[in-house]
């Protein structure tokens, strides 16, 4: 459970995570590599991406100071080969059962999407101790406190729809860290990889006053 819990405060902490989504190999890691370049530590590789598992593998060897997990996985065949490359915490679009017992089971946090309060308690029953508000679009950040109403001890990473003109509202609500993805795509295409290191330095000059202390 250590291991699962140090994890989760490493992602608190990191505040943003980079949602990193390529067409190619080469594309993920460009953008992966300069998001924390811009001091972004907590790296999501989706399983959209070609040879998700082997850019996990590489990030984790070349990039010891960040903690990387696997986004867009949809059953637990794929989080047992994701963990087994280094993921650290396995994200889904919806909550699985079988992916969250497999992740218990290898003491790796389980953040699965979720859009209503049944299916966040269904996801807690299960161990899961950051749910991944999803589509973040769909909300605004007062969905945070409406939640922790009835469900106070629920934390949330609210991921789609992020971006810098929102996401100080977010924090201000309660979110616990947040999921960024395709603005990496879009200041790739407008600039390269230096557009995606200065994308990821807004943030957290953006984001300095919510560090953890």
């Amino acid at each position: 459970m250590f291991q699962s819990y140090e994890t989760l405060q490493k992602l608190v902490a990191a505040k943003v995570t980079a949602v990193v989504r390529g067409d190619s190999y080469e594309e993920a890691e460009t953008i992966a590599n300069a998001c924390v370049e811009g001091g972004i530590s907590s790296i999501e590789i989706t399983f959209t991406t070609p040879n998700a598992g082997s850019l996990i593998a590489h990030l984790k060897a070349q990039q010891k100071e960040i903690t990387v997990g696997a986004g867009s996985v949809l059953d637990a065949e794929t989080a047992r080969f994701a963990i087994l490359q280094g993921a650290e915490y396995v994200v889904s679009p919806c909550f699985d059962e079988e992916t969250a017992k497999l992740c218990n089971t290898y003491h790796i946090p389980y953040i699965p999407g979720c859009m209503t309060i049944k299916e966040i308690k269904e996801a807690i029953q299960f161990g899961v101790a950051l749910i991944k508000l999803f589509p973040g679009n769909n909300f605004s950040p007062a969905m945070i406190q409406a939640v922790k109403g009835p469900l106070p001890k629920v934390e949330m990473m609210p991921t789609g729809g992020v971006n810098m003109n929102n996401v100080q509202e977010w924090f201000e609500n309660g979110a616990a860290a947040v999921g960024v993805g395709s603005d990496w795509n879009r200041a790739l295409r407008a600039a390269g990889p230096k557009g995606v290191v200065e994308a990821a330095e807004s943030y957290m000059d953006i984001l300095v006053n919510y560090a953890t202390t």
